[in-house]
């Protein structure tokens, strides 16, 4: 038998979806998906198996029944042979043995030349392999929501200090105004103020320069009412 298995595995078709690595044995070739997310017949039809002989699949999920022992759903599950015999049934037990819901779809194209019954190891194979492989998946998936949620609170925050920074200068005028001072649009040596360049900080000072900007608000906040109390006193 010449059996080999390829190093690289198919490129991912979504972030919710991993594979296994390609199994050829004798013209025939092997590859597993899963997703805890998709629905079998969604899984089936995705375009890097729609041409396979064979689109074997199982699947578990929770059911709308519940036990009688404790709250936990009951699990609803099947398969589909899709033409090769028991080759479902193969993939469910995979499925029950390492206790995870989702479908799996084990595509195989099959190349002239009948396996025999070493063609269910390959699906049992195919079917764990996609399902250990999703662990790097979602972490990676993980990774990129972080780095995109952060992305998103930067240009946030940015906004937002830009925001209480024309807040701190109307505030420090009004402030010169109820002291009887002016304008105090610029600093005490008499320059413009000087406004960082918020793109160019890392998220943890905009953070906490956000917390010195509110500050900052309460405390001219408190400088302006303290003015008014003495300008009511004369």
């Amino acid at each position: 038998m010449s059996l080999k298995r390829r190093r690289e595995s198919p490129p991912q078709d979504a972030s919710d979806i991993s594979t296994s690595p390609l199994i050829e044995d004798r013209k025939s070739t092997f590859v597993g998906l899963y997703s805890p997310t998709l629905s079998v017949k969604e899984l089936q039809a995705r375009a890097k198996t729609e041409d396979a002989t064979h689109r074997i699949a199982a699947w578990r999920k929770a059911g709308s029944q519940r036990s009688l022992k404790s709250s936990e759903p009951l699990l609803e599950s099947g398969y589909d042979d899709d033409g090769e015999k028991f080759g479902g049934k193969t993939v469910q037990k995979v499925m029950d043995a390492m206790d995870v819901q989702g479908a799996v779809v084990v595509a195989r194209w099959y190349g002239g030349v009948m396996l025999g019954p070493v063609r269910f190891d390959h699906i049992r194979n195919c079917a764990r392999a996609a399902i250990s492989n999703w662990a790097s998946v979602s972490n990676e998936a993980s990774k990129r929501s972080k780095v995109q949620s952060e992305s998103e609170q930067k240009t946030e925050l940015e906004q937002t200090l830009r925001e209480r920074d024309g807040s701190i200068a109307v505030l420090r005028g009004l402030l010169a105004e109820k002291k009887g001072q002016g304008s105090s649009q610029q600093s005490p040596s008499g320059s413009p103020v000087k406004v960082p360049d918020y793109e160019k900080l890392p998220l943890h000072v905009l953070k906490r320069l956000e917390e010195v900007r509110d500050a900052t608000i309460g405390w001219i906040l408190k400088g302006i009412e303290q003015a008014e109390k003495k300008a009511d006193e004369k």
